[in-house]
């Protein structure tokens, strides 16, 4: 058994959508707050992926996958900013790993690659938000991402409880 981390492309995608949606689902029964809540179904999550899958058809998404024996354990995504007036940054989204997954590093591996390919892309400033008091808070610090705040009751969560968020930045480099 190897872990691969690949980004995924128009062809690509579909073969990884089940997992994916797999992957939310269990993200969303563990508590994650990434936009949807308790309820959430195969259909909801579909529906979503349709969404993913049109972002990144028109560039304005790159998404990134850690499969182990061709089962998704992981993804993140980054948003690129296309306004003419900030190319130079993109957005962190939906950082998952698959709860009998976790500990293992997978997490650290596909912030890797996505700031790998956001360097390639000129991307110098990423960005992004996470729940408050959250374990991924640690894992954003030790990457070297800066908390510049939060706000109260931002988002609630699977329970439907609101929650603060804690916003992060890194800077990659500066555009010239």
């Amino acid at each position: 058994m190897s872990l691969r981390i690949r980004p995924l492309d128009e062809s690509s995608f579909e073969s990884c959508r089940p997992g994916l949606i797999a992957l939310l689902i269990d993200a969303v029964a563990n508590g994650a707050s990434v936009g949807f809540l308790a309820d959430i179904d195969t259909q909801e999550a579909d529906a979503y992926f349709d969404d993913v899958r049109r972002a990144l058809c028109s560039g304005a998404l790159a998404i990134w996958v850690a499969e182990e024996d061709e089962k998704v354990l992981g993804s993140v995504q980054l948003s690129l900013c296309l306004k003419p007036n900030g190319l130079n940054r993109g957005e962190v989204q939906k950082l998952l790993v698959l709860s009998n997954a976790r500990r293992r590093g997978i997490a650290r591996l596909l912030m890797q690659q996505l700031e790998a390919r956001a360097g390639q892309l000129q991307r110098g400033l990423l960005y992004l938000d996470t729940e408050a008091g959250s374990g991924a808070e640690d894992l954003y610090r030790t990457l070297g991402y800066t908390r510049i705040g939060g706000l109260p009751d931002y988002a609630c969560g699977p329970d439907g409880q609101y929650r603060a968020n804690a916003i992060y930045y890194k800077t990659l480099s500066r555009p010239s």
